[in-house]
């Protein structure tokens, strides 16, 4: 069977008409080739079910890359496409009698995913608690009024990015330090373009020395491939990667102090505490993981508790506070800290739960479950073989990170460690910064990029972006050589 074909069809036919197709490619007579009853995975990837299963994906991403201009939500059409794909998968076991080896597959892949879903939801709630606390209004605020030239702005914001994104997720980071950027730039749109292409830049090169700072970082910490300190060794790098571009950078912004409003900020009762609190849920997730040998997800699990109860404590306490708050605005005679107070709720931990990025957690369980399947199927042994045997390893890692700033490095990541192929500590964190900062080469590429561009609407787009690509491809460069060299007996 022919692929374009397949896809015409897909494309222009009912549902109903699909459905016939499809059933019409999953006859047992395009599996001769895999013997009867036995326990054997099937290799689908020559099939007209295997094909099938491509074109879904293919079509799915494509709806994924067309999110900004369609304004459809990128978690529904990987949703469908792995619904669709393991109901290809279940379909073709159950005529075989091979059932249980699908469903042990899928639970295999959902597990994964489980544990990933659970620790990012923990990391959400405390980043959505330490924001609705005020805390990086304050930042921001703070920041806004001490009058700094545009060029210091633009240094700091990219290196407050780089250092926040490790703890907290850089999608955050990059969205408080552009509204600092928007709010001291003002008109000046050349300065927001250049500034936040810095602050992409820096915060997807902050989140890859750290298992906090990215998604993929996570997910190469718990499958145990990279342990929890040995991040570090990606630090110069990640560094290298963010300086040599925005130097370049930083020779086109205009040193001048624009004029901006100052507003004051007050952090809500118990900011600093919930920063601790945070910190202190990263320690018992690492040695969850390092001393107890269990997943670090029981670690962030149990931060989450601590979290509750901090919250339990803010809420019986709320009264008193909130009279004594209200005495002291009183006789400052401060009328907007008096309305400020009469809006104020109890802290709820459920309300920040309920605030969490579900979209992208959602979006991952797709992708996982995608990949996952497509990989039972037989295609990831094929990609791996070609890339991990016939070329060299080296570039076959770096070649990920530049796949990356196409395809959301989620995926891509996802399937380099269900290849798992068998690579030196040094190739594994070549591969986990390189997919990390290839993503920055596009404004497409990451999280962080994509967010941006709707926050500088018009501003910050895919082409004022790209044409500083060349000067972020020379970072790209700077830091993969960096690593080679400077972690050289790693490999």
């Amino acid at each position: 069977m022919k692929l374009f074909p397949l896809v015409k069809t897909l494309l222009s036919s009912p549902i109903a008409k699909c459905i016939l197709i499809l059933t019409a490619l999953f006859t047992p007579s395009a599996f001769a080739s895999a013997a009867e009853g036995t326990e054997q995975v099937l290799n689908l990837t020559a099939t007209g079910a295997g094909y099938a299963a491509v074109v879904i994906f293919v079509l799915a991403y494509l709806l994924v890359m067309g999110e900004e201009l369609l304004h459809l939500r990128k978690s529904k059409p990987v949703l469908v496409a792995a619904g669709l794909i393991w109901g290809i998968i279940g379909f073709i076991y159950v005529q075989h009698g091979m059932s249980e080896l699908s469903e042990t597959a899928f639970k295999h892949n959902l597990l994964e995913y489980a544990e990933l879903l659970l620790f990012l939801l923990v990391a959400m709630t405390y980043i959505n608690a330490m924001e609705e606390r005020n805390l990086f209004d304050s930042l921001r605020a703070w920041m806004v009024g001490r009058g700094f030239s545009l060029r210091t702005v633009f240094w700091l914001t990219g290196f407050m990015a780089f250092f926040i994104s490790p703890i907290a997720d850089n999608l955050t980071t990059a969205l408080l330090m552009c509204a600092v950027a928007m709010k001291v730039g003002g008109d000046d749109k050349k300065f927001i373009a250049i500034a936040c292409i810095n602050i992409v830049v820096a915060a997807n090169a902050g989140g890859a020395f750290s298992p906090f700072g990215d998604i993929t970082t996570l997910m190469v910490w718990q499958k145990g491939v990279v342990h929890f300190g040995e991040f570090i060794d990606l630090f110069i790098p990640s560094l290298i990667n963010y300086l040599v571009p925005a130097a370049i950078m930083s020779f086109f912004i205009v040193n001048t102090v624009n004029q901006t409003e100052v507003e004051k900020v007050v952090m809500k009762r118990g900011a600093r505490r919930i920063v601790l609190l945070f910190l202190m849920t990263i320690a018992t997730a690492v040695c969850t993981h390092s001393l107890l040998g269990l997943p670090p997800v029981l670690g962030m699990m149990t931060g989450l508790g601590f979290l509750q109860f901090f919250g339990f404590y803010l809420r019986k306490s709320f009264p008193k506070a909130v009279v004594k708050a209200r005495e002291q605005a009183e006789r400052e005679n401060n009328l907007k800290r008096l309305e400020q107070l009469g809006n104020v709720v109890p802290f709820d931990v459920f309300s920040r739960i309920a605030r969490a990025e579900w979209d992208t957690l959602l979006f991952f369980y797709g992708v996982v479950l995608c990949v996952g399947g497509l990989g039972f199927m037989g295609y990831l042994s094929l990609v791996s073989e070609a890339m991990y045997t016939h070329w060299d390893v080296t570039y076959a890692n770096i070649a990920i990170g530049l796949l990356s700033a196409i395809v959301d490095n989620i995926p891509v990541m996802f399937a380099v460690l269900t290849m798992n192929p068998d690579m030196a500590l040094g190739q594994w964190l070549l591969v986990t910064l390189t997919a990390g900062v290839g993503g920055s080469l596009l404004s497409i590429g990451s999280a962080a990029g994509v967010a941006l561009m709707g926050q500088a609407r018009g501003t910050y787009t895919f082409i004022a972006h790209l044409k500083w690509s060349p000067v972020i491809a020379l970072g790209y460069a700077a830091s993969i050589l960096v690593h080679l060299w400077l972690n050289s007996a790693l490999f």
